[in-house]
This record gives C-alpha cells, sequence and structure tokens, in this order.
C-alpha cells in the first residue's frame, strides 16, 4: 500500500439485531442488545463476530460499516443541533482522521495493534429515515453522502478503540471526512 496515515478507533459496535425496522413513528426495538467493545473479532469473509451481519450472504460485501466522526458532528453543526453518541448512527467503526469515500471499490489495511486486517470498501452506508427520529428531525437529508462506508473483510484480525494505521493504495485528505459526495453509488 502507497500511502499510511494514523487515525483513531472512536467506538467498536457490536449488535446481534436490528435495532430500527419498521415504522420509525413506532420507536425502535428496545430489547436489542448493543455491545460498545474495546476489541471486536473480524472474520473474514462474514463480517464482525457476534453482529447482525456477520456471515449473512446478502451482506458478505457490506458486513463491516464505517463512520468517519467528523461527517457525524458536522451533520450537528449542519442542524444546529447536539447529536447524540454515534452508536445511534448503528455503524460498526467510528474512527476519527479518516476520509472514507475514496476507499470505495478499493482495498485497504487497518493495524490497531494485533496486525493488519484487509478489507474492500464496498457501497456507501446510506442513512435511513431513522435518523430523522433518533437525531433530529432532517439528520437523514444531512447525512447523504457522508452516512459512512460498507466494507468486506478480507482477513481474520483484530480491531480495538485507539490509535490505528490505515495502509491505502490512495490518497486521502481526513480534512476532507466530513465532506458530503456526490456521487453516493457505489463505483464500478
Amino acid at each position: 500500500m502507497a500511502f499510511e496515515y494514523r487515525v483513531e478507533i472512536v467506538q467498536l459496535l457490536v449488535s446481534p439485531a436490528h435495532a430500527y425496522f419498521g415504522r420509525a413513528k413506532d420507536g425502535p426495538a428496545m430489547d436489542v442488545q448493543t455491545e460498545l467493545a474495546e476489541r471486536v473479532d473480524i472474520v473474514a469473509n462474514k463480517g464482525i463476530r457476534g453482529d447482525r451481519f456477520f456471515g449473512v450472504k446478502a451482506h458478505t460485501e457490506a458486513a463491516v460499516t464505517f463512520l468517519a466522526l467528523e461527517a457525524w458532528e458536522a451533520v450537528g453543526e449542519e442542524l444546529g443541533a447536539a447529536v447524540p453518541d454515534t452508536a445511534v448512527a448503528r455503524r460498526n467503526v467510528v474512527v476519527r482522521g479518516l476520509e472514507l469515500d475514496p476507499l470505495r471499490g478499493l482495498e485497504f489495511e487497518i493495524d490497531s495493534g494485533d496486525g493488519p486486517v484487509r478489507f474492500r470498501g464496498g457501497r456507501p452506508a446510506h442513512p435511513c429515515v431513522w435518523m430523522d427520529t433518533m437525531v433530529a428531525q432532517g439528520a437523514r437529508k444531512a447525512l447523504i453522502g457522508r452516512g459512512g462506508l460498507r466494507a468486506e473483510p478480507l482477513t481474520d484480525g483484530v480491531l480495538r478503540t485507539g490509535v490505528a494505521v490505515v495502509r491505502s493504495p490512495v490518497e486521502l485528505d481526513a480534512a476532507r471526512a466530513a465532506v458530503p459526495v456526490k456521487r453516493a453509488q457505489p463505483l464500478q
């Protein structure tokens, strides 16, 4: 990989079930366990052990979801509202200092101290209508183009919260982590 960046893994979320389904006006599922973990086990071609997308064939290429903390915070600034904890977004890996969009369609590595874990960036993680209920009115629209990145794990490994190194085949710009992108479809 040609480029290397120091980033921070701010939060790791594992949930065995979906919390947002049905109509938002009915509220989220209340009995869904959600673990904010210090470390997660990544399994190649399956996802995060214990997560709702683990081993689900339809989600293999999107088994791990990433969100830039800067994008989440920008939504609050744009709406003039305090945003809740990033766990509300239900993304597995929240990072600080990482531009995600250029990683679509590319292989990249993250090493948080236990050796590199390789991923292939997939389609954008589009926000759902639930964000208007769980964050603030207008949050879904504000997250369009900056809702995160879905990725397929290509190797087994461990991710931990804290400082990590990202290796990428393309140049990334942390200052653009919150900038919404116009082309919200997967790269071909």
